[in-house]
């Protein structure tokens, strides 16, 4: 008999633990991939401790995935897949395809939306089986470390910079320079906007610069963070990637005239803006989820020509507790990602 390892949680808020399973077969319509290596997210919290309907345990998290296909299941041979593809694995972990998001082309915000740690086991394995709809391919230009974040935080950031009224040359903001926002940087600055990096701290100056960005503000200093963005002509495009809604709200009146918050950073606190900031100057507030698998494969191959990698610190799958637990504490630069090999 053939194992696998996993590492998984088995009760909501427990301490991960290592268990070896029988390598499992995939069904029609789905692929298994060997993991090569496994991002560590902060939204797989929302798994380990349940805070997300439809989690059942043990919980095995995990949804930036990076491997090797191994195993074709019935029906996956003519969608054009090979074992021995290096494929990625996201947020976006296959759709249901029947309800009205679904039919109408919008996959990522499918109601049913099969994310890896919720509707299967994630990628803090040896092992995945996942569907066919959510493979993207990697690059060779990536190592699979580099490509496992990609498919959420970089994904994440890319399609929140494409798909907005910015062209290039506009100012573009990036609130946060942590996992997100120091892709977002990368990002802005290889799409040809005018890059505004904000961060806490005037140490952090000098890794905006390095990520691209052609302004740094510092949000703890005497300054407005909104007369700061002002006096620089106005950015088109906010790119909040945060999880503070305070310091989100603090850019607001920093946007140009018909500027985009476009938000990406998850919290549950509410935004302090009102009607008259969004209306007297026609300012548009959204929130952005992850992209498709197609949407990883583009900003891979994006990534892949510009050079643009994430910070990254790699641990052993064995180690995936203590991983996780420095991710939680922020001591990380900046993405936790776990390997197999």
């Amino acid at each position: 008999m053939s194992t696998y390892r996993v590492a998984q949680v088995a009760a909501a808020g427990g301490p991960f633990e290592i268990v070896e399973r029988e390598v499992p077969q995939p069904g029609p319509g789905h692929i298994r991939v060997a993991v090569d290596a496994c991002g560590i997210c902060h939204s797989d919290t929302f798994f380990v401790n349940a805070g997300l309907p439809g989690v059942t345990f043990p919980v095995v998290p995990g949804h930036e995935i990076a491997g090797r296909i191994e195993e074709l299941g019935e029906g996956t041979r003519d969608k054009g897949w090979q074992v021995g593809d290096r494929v990625a694995v996201g947020w976006f972990g296959g759709s249901c395809g029947h309800c009205t998001p679904c039919r109408q082309g919008d996959f990522i915000v499918c109601e049913n939306l099969k994310v890896p740690g919720r509707a299967y086991d994630g990628g803090f394995a040896e092992t995945v089986i996942v569907p066919v709809d959510a493979l993207a391919l990697i690059p060779d230009a990536l190592a699979a470390s580099d490509a496992g974040p990609m498919a959420c935080a970089g994904v994440a950031t890319y399609n929140g910079l494409r798909h907005n009224s910015a062209q290039p040359g506009d100012l573009v903001a990036v609130l946060g320079i942590g996992g997100l926002g120091h892709l977002a940087v990368q990002y802005a600055a290889a799409m040809g906007f005018e890059t505004v990096a904000i961060a806490r701290g005037a140490e952090k100056a000098d890794l905006a610069k390095q990520l691209g960005a052609h302004h740094y503000i510092d949000s703890t200093a005497n300054t407005d963070v909104a007369d700061a963005l002002r006096s620089l002509g106005g950015a088109k495009v906010i790119l909040a990637t945060t999880d503070s809604s305070d310091a989100i709200t603090a850019t607001v009146d920093g946007l140009s005239h018909r500027g985009e918050l476009v938000v990406i950073g998850v919290s549950p606190d509410a935004m302090g803006i009102s009607p008259v900031q969004l209306i007297r100057a026609g300012r548009i507030v959204r929130g952005h989820p992850s992209g498709t698998a197609q949407d990883v494969q583009d900003t891979m191959a994006f990534s892949a020509l510009h050079g643009i990698r994430p910070m990254v610190e790699t641990v052993p799958l064995d180690q995936a507790s203590e991983a996780y637990q420095k991710m939680l504490s922020g001591a990380a630069r900046f993405r936790m990602v776990l390997t197999t090999r």
